[in-house]
């Protein structure tokens, strides 16, 4: 920007976009915890367009830092283990649909937005792990259990949590585990 013009407010949509980026550059493992939280909580009070591209100058432009998360991630898998663990942006929506097939999701380091996950499950003879961090919460609910079971931690009554995750769908000899971190494991889930 030339000086004897005006530097250009910044609007919540650009703030938005900025924090968007920030957050999976995060994920992706090119900004450290530190440098995230510090770059967001200035965002989140950035008043120029000039400040928001100051914070985001040093990463890659286009491709999948300068592009929108993806909203939905879907899993379709026969045999084996599907593991989502460490620095990991959450989408708003997980579809899975495995057979004979283990699903970890475990979000103690995960980067997640607050607002609701939903999760809509297909599972014949699996077993879905869900490691949770504080402020995270399950509703399962929405699923129809065959021959299965869902064991989750009791909710707190009247906390507001940062991530609620909603489960739909059907379990067919399968379960649905929720469990909190090992100790000693490094790290809370990121919020943005």
């Amino acid at each position: 920007m030339t000086s004897d013009l005006p530097e250009l407010r910044a609007s919540h949509a650009d703030r938005d976009r900025a924090v968007e980026t920030l957050r999976i550059a995060g994920g992706d493992g090119r900004l450290t915890a530190e440098e995230l939280d510090e770059r967001l909580e200035t965002a989140l009070s950035a008043r120029t367009v000039a400040e928001l591209a100051a914070l985001t100058a040093d990463l890659p432009a286009g491709g999948p830092v300068g592009a929108a998360p993806k909203d939905l991630l879907v899993v379709k898998q026969h045999g084996s283990r599907y593991i989502r663990t460490g620095r990991w942006v959450v989408p708003k929506r997980i579809e899975l649909r495995t057979q004979l097939c283990q699903v970890t999701l475990d979000f103690g380091e995960a980067v997640i937005s607050p607002g609701t996950l939903h999760i809509d499950v297909q599972m014949v003879h699996g077993k879905l792990l869900i490691v949770t961090a504080p402020g995270v919460e399950i509703d399962a609910d929405g699923l129809t259990l065959t021959y299965s079971k869902c064991k989750l931690r009791p909710g707190r009554a009247g906390a507001d949590p940062r991530l609620r995750i909603e489960l739909a769908g059907t379990l067919l000899h399968a379960k649905v585990i929720e469990r909190w971190p090992r100790r000693g494991a490094a790290g809370q889930a990121l919020t943005t």
